[in-house]
């Protein structure tokens, strides 16, 4: 008698194999396909015949440096699992200004809302540098969350995670001023990048706007206030890195 995570399993399976379509070629690695899923949060639970038969449904998408992947306002036809490369979320602004609320990275994945209501896209997905993703149909998705209530867990726990980091924005946004905002930021990428870690090397593509743009700054307040943090050796700026030798002293420097 079947029980618990096999009969789960034979639930996937069975949902996964119905109408099945091919959805890359076969030059594409499997194997690293199924990787990437399981440095994904979403799919960390999963077992090996759940992730092959899902990596085989899945679309591989490329973007270049700057690419719009969707815009706010898009129909929500499908989640994305970043596999490489970097993806801001951003809210944009009738005059061409930029919020970022989310810098995202290999194993993040986004688009989330738009497919468990129906709604629009709440906001515009941009290609930090040259990207991959692995997208999900809505439909396959709401196939299997109907049958595996891990995944449901893992999926409300993303979002859970997503309103802690907008609460943790609007936080920053009223309670501390542009250089507590900017060391408080820093510090959180570096907590991100390795939450165990004091020494954080940060790859860094973005640009001043950029960061200007993560904390309601202009880019010539945050390149003065960023200077100020090298003076002090809490920053160090090298070629396409941000090191961060003490992420504890850069976490004080924000509460002060």
């Amino acid at each position: 008698m079947l029980r618990g995570r096999s009969v789960r399993t034979l639930a996937l399976h069975a949902c996964l194999t119905r109408d099945r379509l091919e959805r890359h070629g076969s030059g594409v690695d499997q194997a690293r396909i199924i990787q990437s899923l399981r440095e994904s949060c979403l799919f960390e639970r999963a077992d090996e015949v759940a992730l092959g038969d899902i990596a085989r449904r899945l679309q591989r998408r490329r973007f270049r440096r700057h690419e719009i992947i969707f815009h706010q306002g898009d129909p929500g036809d499908s989640l994305h699992i970043v596999s490489s490369g970097a993806v801001k979320i951003v809210l944009p602004s009738l005059e061409g200004e930029e919020a970022i609320i989310a810098t995202l990275r290999s194993g993040d994945f986004f688009g989330e809302l738009a497919l468990l209501d129906g709604a629009p896209r709440s906001a515009t997905a941009v290609a930090v540098e040259p990207s991959e993703t692995w997208t999900l149909s809505r439909e396959l998705l709401r196939s299997l969350l109907e049958h595996d209530a891990s995944l449901r867990d893992s999926l409300l726990a993303g979002v859970a995670r997503e309103l802690r980091r907008i609460t943790g924005h609007v936080q920053e946004l009223h309670f501390l001023d542009l250089a507590g905002r900017l060391a408080s930021r820093l510090a959180r990428l570096a907590r991100e990048a390795d939450a165990d870690a004091n020494e954080v090397r940060l790859d860094w593509p973005y640009t001043q706007s950029d960061l200007a743009s993560m904390i309601g700054g202009t880019r010539q307040s945050v390149n003065k206030l960023l200077s100020v943090l090298v003076e002090r050796g809490l920053v160090v700026i090298e070629k396409d890195t941000l090191l961060i030798p003490d992420v504890d002293a850069l976490e004080r420097e924000a509460e002060r």
